[in-house]
């Protein structure tokens, strides 16, 4: 079982409907043109993009580092996917299109590949439903509650649990 490294909690605005984890590496890039729009996570080199609802304006967001697979969280969650992304320099930066860069003081063991966890949660007190935001989807997300003290007001809780894989 993997042991928990290291946790930064903050909060961020999605714009555009994207909210980016970046490499500190990487400048202006963005995920890969053919990334499957179908799916929450966009990814791309040295980074990964979350696909957010359209009515989502702020997100609350804690990052884990781990030493190996954590199990997964306790609760109820809207939603969750996995993404494998290579972090050359192994620091970490958030993105929205709209505000630009900044650093996330989230340690990581060492430059390398790494897995990540994303789960989500949206607020059901903000009085609004949330609809996917997937190419060609319309629906209106399920939404099981829960997680009031990490949401902390804000439109969307995501947790992102990270760590590094063994390559070939």
């Amino acid at each position: 079982m993997g042991r928990l490294l290291d946790s930064f909690q903050t909060k961020a605005s999605a714009s555009y409907r994207l909210l980016g984890l970046h490499d500190t590496t990487m400048g202006a890039e963005t995920f890969d043109a053919d990334a499957d729009r179908t799916k929450w996570l966009l990814p791309g080199p040295g980074l990964v993009y979350l696909q957010t609802p359209p009515e989502v304006i702020t997100v609350a967001i804690r990052l884990e580092s781990w030493t190996t697979a954590p199990p997964p969280p306790p609760g109820p969650w809207a939603g969750q996917e996995e993404v494998e992304v290579a972090l050359p320099e192994g620091e970490l930066q958030l993105q929205a299109l709209d505000a630009g860069p900044w650093k996330v003081p989230l340690v990581l063991p060492s430059p390398g590949t790494y897995r990540m966890r994303w789960q989500w949660v949206f607020n059901p007190d903000i009085g609004r439903t949330f609809t996917s935001p997937l190419e060609d989807c319309f629906d209106v997300l399920n939404n099981p509650g829960g997680h009031a003290a990490d949401l902390k007001g804000q439109d969307q809780f995501c947790l992102v649990q990270i760590w590094r894989i063994a390559t070939a």
